[in-house]
């Protein structure tokens, strides 16, 4: 009578098949946590990139009417290449837009860094006709006029 010895078998990158030893199971666990570090430090540097993000404000400046309505709108790829300006890797894909942006104002936008990191990013529309009303300085910027230098001006 033949016995048949069943046998799990491992998957190798390879696709080559090996047998259970404790070896090899032993090796895979190694390779799994190996591979679960290297995830959690790439989301920690995105976290970091996502903080750098959330406290950044770009402007992006479109042709309006006279009644403030844009030509066409902004897409996520305008708000990519305004990022992509800035020094940010953000692809267009990334971020999630509900409709197509078709007003000047402030926007808060989001964008996908990874699964399980989330950047919330101010974007403001401005028409090319107007200068902005009001928007946030960079903080690196000091302002060297005083309060009554400035209401002279």
């Amino acid at each position: 009578m033949w016995q048949m010895v069943m046998q799990e078998i491992i998957y190798c990158p390879k696709k080559f098949a090996t047998t259970v030893t404790h070896g090899n199971i032993e090796q895979i666990k190694f390779q799994r946590k190996k591979q679960e570090e290297k995830q959690k430090e790439e989301i920690k540097k995105l976290q970091e990139l996502a903080n750098e993000i959330s406290n950044l404000s770009c402007t992006i400046t479109v042709k309006t009417n006279k009644e403030g309505k844009l030509f066409g709108s902004v897409t996520a790829s305008h708000i990519a290449d305004t990022l992509s300006k800035k020094g940010y890797q953000i692809d267009g894909n990334m971020i999630i837009l509900e409709t197509p942006i078709k007003k000047c104002d402030l926007y808060n936008i989001t964008i996908m860094l990874h699964p399980e990191v989330k950047a919330q990013c101010r974007v403001w529309i401005v028409s090319e006709s107007e200068k902005p009303a009001n928007p946030q300085k960079e903080p690196s910027v000091p302002s060297s006029k005083s309060n009554s230098e400035e209401k002279k001006n």
